[in-house]
């Protein structure tokens, strides 16, 4: 059973049950990274935070291929939350995710029932009584943090920022203005305002400008008549049957998790880059070993780094998935961040030639001045012998 299945099953719940007359029912899911460590060790955890583990699974459909995904991370659900939401009580459902490039995901879903997609601009940065969404998955995160510090190899002293992107799930089909059944595309030019609207967190929609709107909404997909994702920078929109909203909700958890981890090893490039700089400077040969040492092994963790976190997901040919993945990469900029990192690689490179090559003509001018000073000592042992 998927996770958008237990909610469908909770939200049957007499308390919880949504009014039949709203026009859009779905969910809102926060999806979070964190970076908690320079990478975990592949031992299973059989549970976390008192929960048991287990594989995350997907289904296949025409929509993707059978084999799609390299690595298959480990997940915990944690028991559903009551809140004071928006629009009156939730129930919130929280899911964690562990991956090996020393990194975790946070998921938090909260279903709705709205009569106007601009109810749905009070769902981002939501609050509760008890703080707002962010401060709890914060606290959660750090609490997985020390739980998972047995298996973390280098492990963060403090959880940074984290990368935050929000979904709005609604669940088709959709209506036209009188109650009609249309496709998605249409119901897409309808309301392309008020989609630019609440992908923007805008609530003076009247002002929002045409050019604003159509940017916002412009990377858009749909494979059937019923389905359709737009995706933007902070946030998304995925109309479909609730079944599928689980496999491309994975697809942008993972985009997001990338950027998380690619902003971390940028900064840690960075601070490397800087204080080798300022160590190159040193003229002492005993410090330049130990910095050839440390830059070698830097560049070889940032390498092996960066393969895995490409190998998180790997998409072959011109599957449905594939291009919501590269539309929302493209969106996210991650071509753009791992050419920054490369760079940064090839400079890193260069100082590790540069000190090595520097290391080597120290030794060849140590050999240089011994074959002279053998040469010299030849010589005078052949003098005192004629003589």
């Amino acid at each position: 059973m998927n996770e958008n299945q237990i909610v469908q099953q909770e939200l049957q719940k007499p308390e919880l049950a949504k009014p039949s007359s709203a026009k859009y029912k779905g969910e809102v899911v926060y999806i979070y990274a964190f970076d908690i460590a320079h990478e975990l060790k592949r031992r299973p955890m059989l549970e976390l935070l008192g929960q048991p583990t287990a594989l995350f699974v997907m289904d296949t459909n025409k929509r993707n291929p059978r084999q799609i995904y390299s690595y298959t991370p480990q997940m915990v659900r944690l028991p559903a939350l009551e809140r004071i939401g928006p629009h009156g009580p939730i129930r919130m459902y929280q899911t964690i995710k562990l991956f090996p490039v020393g990194a975790i995901s946070i998921t938090a879903r909260i279903p709705f029932s709205v009569d106007q997609i601009s109810d749905l601009v009070s769902y981002h940065d939501i609050k509760f009584a008890t703080g707002t969404l962010q401060e709890e998955v914060t606290k959660l995160a750090e609490l997985v943090r020390q739980e998972l510090s047995p298996i973390c190899v280098r492990p963060v002293s403090q959880l940074g920022d984290e990368e935050a992107y929000t979904v709005f799930c609604i669940e088709s089909p959709v209506l036209d203005k009188n109650g009609r059944k249309i496709s998605t595309l249409e119901w897409h030019q309808e309301h392309r305002r008020e989609i630019a609207a609440l992908l923007t967190q805008e609530l003076d929609i009247d002002h929002l400008s045409r050019q604003e709107a159509t940017e916002s909404t412009a990377k858009f997909l749909s494979y059937y008549d019923h389905d359709l994702v737009v995706i933007d920078w902070d946030a998304a929109l995925i109309v479909d049957t609730p079944k599928n909203f689980d496999e491309i909700l994975y697809l942008m958890e993972l985009a997001n998790l990338q950027l998380a981890e690619l902003e971390a090893y940028d900064r840690i490039l960075d601070a490397a880059l800087e204080r080798a700089y300022r160590d190159l400077s040193v003229p002492n040969s005993g410090s330049k070993r130990k910095k050839l040492q440390e830059l070698r092994e830097l560049r070889i963790d940032l390498t092996r780094f960066s393969d895995e976190l490409s190998n998180i997901t790997k998409f072959f040919g011109d599957w449905h998935l594939a291009r919501i993945y590269q539309t929302i990469a493209s969106r996210f900029h991650l071509a753009d961040w791992h050419a920054a990192i490369d760079t940064k690689l090839k400079t890193l490179d260069g100082l590790y030639n540069m000190l090595q090559q520097d290391r080597t003509n120290q030794w060849m001018m140590i050999l240089e001045s011994t074959i002279v000073l053998l040469f010299i000592i030849d010589l005078i042992i052949l003098i005192i012998g004629l003589k």
